[in-house]
């Protein structure tokens, strides 16, 4: 089994082009050894007519010197055979072997035959004509010296192949190496490194593998700085309330308490009990909105009464503080989970109460478009400042820590609030300058998605 990519690539290519050149070659010499036979024939009948006509216009010894001379004998074998058997040739062979020509193959040519032999392959071929001169009738075979074409070829061949392994050893480095260098980043990642750099620059396919792995990396970064908050936030959310219940659970073991000391330790670790619970549901409830498995349960209602509704809900908490409701709310049916709505303007108002100033006044009004419908939920208190604007919707984060004993609360309210709101495919945002107060701005669509 090869494991190694690099190895497959040059594999492959060797295979494929030894392959494909072999194949090509017997093929070629297949279909068309009939037609190159034949060019090669008349090319050798053509110079052996050449050889004739010059044996025709010079005497004998003339015409010998000038056959002898000739340039064609570096591509061409000549033999001549007389009457008494002897045997004149012409041209070097170099090493080269040559067709063995026969007694009766010679008879025929003397006797006026022109003879055509050729092999099973392309080469050799070999051309018998009668040769007539002063001195008589001659047998002359000519042969094409092919071998050193068919060597050229060979080396030819030879070197394309050994030049393109050699171009596809390069090609496949270039190939793999970001292939390493994506396996190298993942196992860094697997590590728990996202600080990777591929600095990978190719275009095409490994470039978008490159740059989607770079998206990904990116991705877990902030997942993995998102959990370490997390982890860091729900601890110290936690330790604070288990504090001061162990604090006050040991006091209260002390002997000689007053009745009412006791009665406030207990009043505290009860308060602080509820909080630990209320911030467990507010986990589980995110939790749930964030997974795949929440569905929403829609019906149509009207937007205004339900926001009146909850209003009317949390009297206890604005009437105690004298805070009253600017409202223009308009009668506008919308699809969406009744259940899920009801917490988010919980959370709104609930926020807005908490963070007015005492006797003050909480504005909320709605308009509404083609399509969607958008609800303004404003108070006059203390505000957000920008920095802390960008974070609001986060779990976990309130926006001055400094009062975070005076404003009970798990700081997950928002985020449950923009998880729920984009669950029915519409926006949150907040408008605020510290010290003008706060606007939360829900837009809504009309008919859900999930209608």
């Amino acid at each position: 089994m090869i494991s190694s990519l690099y190895t497959r690539i040059v594999l492959t290519f060797l295979v494929s082009v030894i392959g494909g050149t072999i194949i090509a070659t017997f093929t070629t010499s297949w279909l068309y050894k009939e037609k190159l036979n034949d060019n090669l024939m008349l090319n050798v009948f053509h110079f052996g007519e050449d050889v004739s006509r010059i044996y025709d216009a010079l005497p004998p010894a003339e015409a010998e010197a000038y056959v002898r001379g000739m340039k064609q004998l570096h591509s061409y074998y000549i033999r001549m055979y007389d009457q008494g058997g002897q045997i004149q040739s012409f041209g070097e062979l170099n090493g080269q072997s040559v067709s063995e020509v026969t007694p009766e193959q010679i008879s025929r040519v003397l006797a006026g035959e022109v003879l055509q032999i050729s092999s099973q392959g392309i080469v050799p071929v070999l051309m018998g004509m009668p040769l007539r001169t002063e001195t008589g009738t001659k047998a002359m075979f000519v042969e094409p010296l092919a071998a050193s074409s068919v060597s050229l070829l060979v080396r030819f061949l030879t070197n394309s192949l050994i030049t393109g392994s050699l171009l596809i050893l390069i090609a496949a480095v270039f190939l793999v190496r970001p292939i390493k260098k994506l396996t190298e980043a993942t196992k860094r990642i697997a590590a728990g490194d996202f600080n990777v750099k591929l600095n990978i620059k190719q275009k095409g396919e490994l470039g978008t593998l490159a740059r989607s792995f770079e998206e990904m990396m990116r991705d877990l970064k902030q997942l993995e700085q998102m959990r370490k908050e997390f982890v860091s936030n729900v601890s110290h959310e936690v330790q604070s309330p288990l504090t001061s219940i162990s604090g006050y659970a040991i006091a209260l073991k002390q002997a000689g308490i007053p009745e009412s000391e006791r009665n406030r330790y207990l009043d505290i670790i009860i308060s602080e009990a509820k909080r630990m619970s209320k911030m467990s549901d507010s986990l589980l409830k995110l939790s749930l909105l964030e997974s795949s498995t929440q569905q929403l349960r829609v019906t149509e209602l009207r937007l205004d009464e339900q926001i009146r509704r909850v209003i009317v809900a949390i009297q206890p908490q604005w009437s105690a503080r004298s805070i009253s409701f600017d409202m223009n709310l308009k009668p506008i049916p919308v699809t969406a989970d009744h259940d899920q709505l009801n917490q988010v303007w919980t959370n709104i108002i609930g926020n807005s109460i908490k963070f007015s100033e005492e006797g003050g006044t909480i504005h909320v009004s709605m308009k509404q478009d083609a399509k969607t419908v958008t609800i303004r939920i404003a108070d006059a208190g203390m505000g957000i400042s920008q920095e802390d604007q960008k974070r609001i919707f986060e779990r976990f984060f309130k926006a001055d820590r400094s009062h975070s004993r005076k404003y009970d609360g798990s700081g997950m309210g928002l985020a449950i609030a923009k998880q729920i709101v984009s669950l029915h495919q519409g926006h949150i945002r907040v408008e605020s300058e510290l010290g003008r107060g706060a606007a939360f701005i829900v837009t809504l669509p009309i008919a859900s998605s999930s209608e």
